[in-house]
């Protein structure tokens, strides 16, 4: 089996999170997402999380803490996901491979259909939304 790491990078404002949804083909179509992506070799997960940033958002980002990781299998490979708290310092963000994005609070995340990983990370998230004042 293969083994990959991913990042997730979560944007918290105003007791509200950024997601973003896929556009339609591939294994996450139209499904509802926290940016993030694959780890290249030698990246560290703040380096991928950058690139990836600006790669689907052309946003500019500071990332903060670690906010959970976890594991899971798609397909024939391993993913450990790690995902952290980020501050987004651009201030007009565009879209490269999602058809919309949205600000949410934590009844909103709740509804939205999510990816298999983003799923669970949607309730590490939904902890943080209900028990801070980011």
């Amino acid at each position: 089996m293969n083994e990959r790491i991913t990042t997730a990078g979560v944007a918290v404002k105003d007791g509200r999170v950024l997601v973003a949804r896929r556009m339609k083909g591939g294994s996450l179509s139209e499904k509802w997402e926290f940016p993030g992506g694959k780890q290249r070799w030698g990246e560290t997960d703040a380096d991928t999380l950058r690139r990836e940033y600006m790669e689907e958002l052309a946003a500019e980002i500071e990332v903060g803490e670690k906010l959970v990781s976890f594991s899971f299998e798609n397909g024939d490979t391993l993913y450990h996901l790690h995902a952290y708290l980020i501050a987004i310092l651009s201030d007009d963000l565009s879209l490269a491979v999602h058809t919309e994005m949205r600000w949410v609070d934590a009844e909103e995340l709740r509804a939205l259909d999510m990816g298999g990983s983003d799923g669970k990370l949607r309730e590490a998230v939904l902890s943080v939304l209900l028990n801070t004042s980011l």
